[in-house]
């Protein structure tokens, strides 16, 4: 008898607890080979003082079976609860989120009958460090964090996830049109990594024509590579221009644990009703069994739930007369599915999970290179104000006089536009100012100098909330300059 894989289940909060049942229970059915421990999580660890969701103990489940089958939760509102997925997303290092979008014309209403589209989204980085300050009564900052380490992981993981899995294309969407250095990068090291891989076609579009493009003809794409924040909308966007949000399911994956789950919420309204859809946490659990290596289960179950969907067996979510045959709750579902183990689909297209080629599994690959060793050089500081006495004019009047020693003022910017010198005078301005300074002379400058520097606005009574070196690597500069 083959040895059962351990996993650690969460039944979570709404109507977790019923699409976790229905989800077992067809797993159960297709033989799946499951030891399975279960945590708590959720609204009632929230309430009992954990701002996690999750108890410290639960962790070490997670560290023993390194797979985490995960049903929705509810935060509750205010109270300075975090994120639980945020939580397990950073803890365990699951750099990469994984969520196939597919079509399945005639049964499920759709727009786009043969799109098959896989979403592999950074999960650790971009704005999602989640690092915000409020610098002034009018302006908050949110930093956005673009590493070459993250961003080789993903590209990397987004090619081998379609060698594996014989997808033709992975296109990469940035706006490095605008963010040239953040975005920039992550564009770079997609372009550097590519020709590794000279069986995948590759491209990259800026993220907003791009996102039109995959509104509309989302048969064009096949694999997409994304930084954080435009992942997680469009995933969510893909996944219900495909037919619903409710059937979809996401692979959380990292280099040691992985996590399982559907998409969308728990849905308290509907908790308790036998109602919901457990299709979106049954196709993050077929994900799950591809990645413990069980793609005999994987692909009977994966099947058995295709012939339902073709037979007309829906849930109320996406029932519609003509179409379907028979209106069934949760565990009448389930049990749909169950019924059809061994059976494939004749008009939707049947899955095939080859042993030992895993689609979402870890990919540990070749560690991210270390950037070649640069040139760096301290080129200059940018000094933030908080400041409301006048005009951009009247402040460079002021910080014009703290030049010296090495440093001189070259310019004030307000929210990235320049209006100092030589500004407009219909640039609106807020209370938030940059003065840029940068070495007099050619002179060579380090911390000191912009220590001194500092001293000196304390010394004028202006409020400084902020500083940033500026550096050049190679010569060539490692900050953005303003618009004029």
């Amino acid at each position: 008898m083959a040895e059962k894989t351990p996993i650690t289940v969460a039944r979570g909060d709404g109507i977790g607890p019923e699409i976790m049942d229905a989800t077992l229970r067809i797993l159960e059915g297709a033989g799946a080979r499951l030891d399975i421990e279960e945590i708590e999580i959720g609204e009632k660890v929230y309430l009992a003082g954990n701002p996690a969701g999750v108890a410290p103990e639960a962790f070490d489940s997670l560290r023993r079976t390194k797979v985490f089958l995960k049903a929705p939760i509810t935060t509750p509102q205010g109270g300075g609860y975090k994120s639980l997925n945020v939580t397990v997303r950073k803890t365990f290092g699951l750099y990469a989120n994984v969520r196939p979008c597919v079509s399945y014309h005639p049964f499920v209403e759709t727009k786009h009958p043969v799109m098959d589209v896989v979403i592999v989204r950074e999960n650790e980085e971009d704005v999602y460090g989640g690092i915000e300050y409020r610098q002034t009564g009018q302006v908050t900052q949110c930093l956005k964090l673009i590493s070459r380490p993250g961003t080789e992981k993903i590209v990397r993981y987004a090619f081998e996830y379609a060698r594996r899995n014989n997808r033709k294309k992975v296109t990469c969407f940035t706006k490095d049109n605008i963010m040239k250095i953040t975005d920039g990068l992550f564009h770079k090291i997609f372009d550097e990594i590519a020709p590794e891989y000279p069986d995948v076609e590759n491209e990259h579009w800026i993220v907003d024509i791009g996102s039109a493009k995959l509104a509309d003809a989302p048969e064009n794409f096949d694999v997409l590579v994304l930084p954080n924040l435009y992942g997680d909308v469009l995933s969510d966007v893909a996944a219900q221009i495909a037919g619903s949000v409710g059937l979809a399911g996401s692979a959380n994956i990292g280099e040691h644990i992985a996590m399982f789950e559907a998409i969308h919420g728990s849905a308290p309204r509907r908790a308790g009703q036998n109602l919901a859809n457990p299709s979106g946490l049954f196709l993050g659990a077929v994900m799950m069994l591809v990645h413990v290596g069980q793609t005999d289960v994987a692909e009977r179950a994966h099947n058995a739930w295709l012939r339902t969907m073709e037979d007309g067996v829906h849930t109320y979510d996406i029932y519609k007369e003509g179409v379907s045959k028979e209106k069934v709750g949760t565990r009448e579902f389930a049990e749909a599915v169950v019924a059809r183990m061994g059976q494939t689909p004749s008009q939707l297209k049947a899955v095939s999970y080859k042993a030992g080629e895993g689609g979402e599994g870890s990919f540990s690959g070749r560690m991210a290179r270390e950037a070649a060793a640069a040139n760096k050089e301290l080129a200059g500081v940018d000094v933030y104000l908080d400041w409301t006495s006048g005009s951009a004019n009247d402040l460079g009047a002021v910080v014009e006089k703290l030049s010296g020693e090495g440093l001189k003022l070259s310019s004030i910017a307000n929210r990235g536009v320049k209006v100092y010198p030589g500004g407009a005078t219909e640039t609106f301005c807020s209370d938030h100012w940059r003065c840029r300074f940068v070495p007099e002379g050619g002179r060579e400058i380090g911390n000191k100098q912009v220590a001194t520097l500092l001293s000196r606005f304390a010394e004028a009574g202006l409020d400084f909330i902020k500083t940033e070196n500026l550096y050049n690597f190679d010569g060539k500069p490692g900050y953005s300059h303003a618009q004029e």
